[in-house]
């Protein structure tokens, strides 16, 4: 298959690219959940690498495979848990399918239907590799009631199902942190490397937070994220890029285009009061900015944005 590597926005996207079929994706809110087995994978199946820019969950009650991430792999079996976050290039793998649901999720929905803090209540959303748990009967009981549940208002038709799915994904983040990361700490991981790419993550989620909120208007540059940490910043930027497969660059730029999209779908502020926020001197870069990043301008992407509600 072409374009080995591919890297993805959505699951949309990465389907598409895998030649399966996309029916059962809602793209309205950057959210999904279905059942694998409607897909109809071609058995055993495996995938060309892709990086993913959304997060996902599977929850594998019946079925059978792995996932590849860089020189680690992991075996996926009946009753585990497995989750995955925008990180490194991957491959999965999938021999037996019966019953295995995915949910998938951008930061831009978590913000909206959960809370603009949501990685400071479920830090684990920012774990670099994290292997698949098999989980007690009566635990996956518990979970499976609430993703079904999820599942039965993603199907739907009430103009309030994403507000409603936003509460009951929380529901599930907290059973999952009480289970696994009751005292999940991001900044330790094991090993150095993984230190400062959780460091980096937690400052440039914070930066964006005070810029949004007023409490600074200074955007940072690769030498602040380095100072914070006091490392050199080539190290730094060596360190994110082998271990993440993304430059710091486009981790920063990735960062301000979800935040100036949050702001445009939710907020009625002026573009011009965003263009401050999020640390640009003047509305003209701003856009230029964000037109280079998403082909459109905040304007008519506002614009879309509203017409498609």
């Amino acid at each position: 298959m072409e374009n080995a590597n591919f890297e993805s926005n959505s699951l949309f996207e990465l389907y598409k690219h895998l030649n399966l079929p996309v029916n059962l994706i809602d793209t309205a809110e950057g959210f999904s959940i279905f059942n694998l087995k409607e897909i109809g994978f071609e058995l055993p199946y495996r995938s060309t690498p892709y990086r993913p820019n959304f997060f996902s969950f599977l929850f594998i009650k019946d079925g059978a495979g792995n996932y590849t991430i860089d020189d680690y792999s992991f075996e996926v079996k009946p009753n585990s848990v497995y989750f995955t976050n925008p990180s490194n290039y991957r491959t999965f793998c999938w021999e037996k399918i019966e019953e295995i649901y995915l949910i998938t999720f951008d930061e831009v929905f978590l913000k909206k239907h959960i809370n603009k803090e949501v990685f400071e209540t479920f830090p684990f959303l920012l774990t670099e590799t994290v292997k698949p748990k098999i989980v007690t009967d009566e635990f996956y009981e518990i979970i499976e009631r609430i993703y079904l549940q999820i599942l039965a208002e993603y199907t739907g038709t009430y103009h309030y199902k994403y507000k409603i799915i936003g509460h009951l994904l929380a529901v599930l983040f907290y059973k999952i942190k009480e289970y696994f990361w009751q005292d999940y700490n991001p900044i330790y991981e094991g090993n150095r490397s993984s230190q400062i790419v959780k460091s980096f993550k937690q400052l440039l989620e914070k930066h964006y937070r005070d810029l949004s909120s007023n409490k600074i208007d200074t955007v940072f540059r690769v030498q602040d994220y380095a100072n914070a940490q006091n490392l050199h910043p080539n190290y730094l930027s060596n360190v994110i890029k082998s271990k993440t497969g993304k430059p710091i660059a486009t981790w920063i730029a990735e960062k301000t285009i979800s935040e100036a999209k949050a702001l445009l779908q939710n907020t009625s502020i002026s573009i011009k009061e965003i263009t401050f926020k999020l640390g640009f001197s003047e509305a003209a870069h701003f856009s230029n900015y964000f037109k280079k990043h998403t082909k459109t301008t905040p304007a008519q992407y506002r614009k879309d944005v509203s017409e498609s509600r």
